[in-house]
């Protein structure tokens, strides 16, 4: 009976294990091998060990867009966070018409890619924008926004606040999985709002943030549609982030060799600051079930 069961379920396990194979693993062992060849598009690969990886060190675009992805993720995260959690908070609070306020926030995470990246461009068009509508008739200086080479990035970073819907959909999640003895003991002890936040809500909800964190820090280093859409890496080269890289290169320029040696360090840079959170969530998460950070 043991064995029937095991046959039947490595058969209904069979097509998602063919797909991952097939779809993520096949690519990328040849994406490796690409990466150790000179390879233009419609020419035959040739081998060159590890030339495509040591010219990484001469090429000014790539120590730029990895600027741009790092400006971009260290701006992006905490402040897609930070409103996240704080939304999620509002969210959390025993309202009239709160499945309302929940949708009417989640939406925006619903709106295509594409979609949204034009809805952006009317935003923050310096000449009839919303934005700069809004701070002319406030009396405010305006910007060029992604037209200029100092807000482009900044200017994408407030974009991105725009769909924290998964994100404040989890913080929500984790906020209503708080034990409510634990507020009742401090209110007992005669703490206030604030200190059933500090000793009670942000403790509980570290593994929350963590998740998100992660999670936020892989997503946004893979940063792609507001750079090909909005500003085609510009202005000079302000937005050439590190995805977008890889897509001229790949694709514009046919060096498909070149382009998998990006891939491959982009992998290598990802596990690493990624095994570094980890490494550094033993300080400050706290897991109630394990009893310790």
């Amino acid at each position: 009976m043991r064995r029937f069961e095991a046959r039947w379920g490595v058969l209904m396990a069979l097509p998602a294990i063919l797909g991952f194979v097939i779809f993520t693993v096949g690519p990328m062992i040849a994406s490796f091998f690409f990466s150790l060849t000179d390879w233009q598009v419609g020419g035959q690969p040739s081998f060159v060990g590890l030339d495509n990886y040591t010219a990484l060190a001469d090429d000014a675009l790539f120590w730029k867009s990895l600027s741009a992805t790092t400006y971009y993720t260290l701006g992006a995260v905490p402040l897609t966070l930070l409103v996240s959690f704080a939304v999620a908070m509002l969210l959390n609070q025993k309202v009239r018409g709160l499945a309302l306020w929940r949708t009417i926030f989640y939406l925006p995470t619903l709106v295509p890619a594409i979609a949204n990246v034009v809805l952006w461009i009317w935003i923050f068009n310096p000449d009839f924008g919303l934005l700069n509508s809004l701070l002319r008739q406030a009396g405010l200086p305006t910007s060029q926004w992604v037209y200029s080479e100092e807000m482009a990035v900044p200017s994408l970073i407030i974009m991105s606040t725009w769909g924290f819907g998964n994100t404040m959909v989890i913080f929500l999640a984790g906020l209503q999985g708080v034990p409510r003895h634990l507020y009742e003991a401090v209110s007992i002890d005669g703490g206030g709002p604030w200190r059933r936040f500090w000793h009670v809500t942000l403790p509980m909800m570290t593994p929350t943030i963590f998740y998100n964190l992660v999670v936020g820090v892989v997503g946004t280093f893979q940063v792609f549609t507001q750079a090909y859409v909005m500003t085609e890496g510009g202005p000079n080269q302000a937005t050439l982030f590190y995805v977008y890289y890889i897509f001229r290169k790949a694709f514009t320029e046919s060096e498909m060799g070149y382009a998998s040696a990006l891939a491959w360090v982009l992998f290598m840079i990802i596990m690493v600051v990624t095994f570094l959170m980890f490494r550094n969530a033993r300080r400050w998460v706290y897991y109630e079930m394990a009893g310790a950070r």
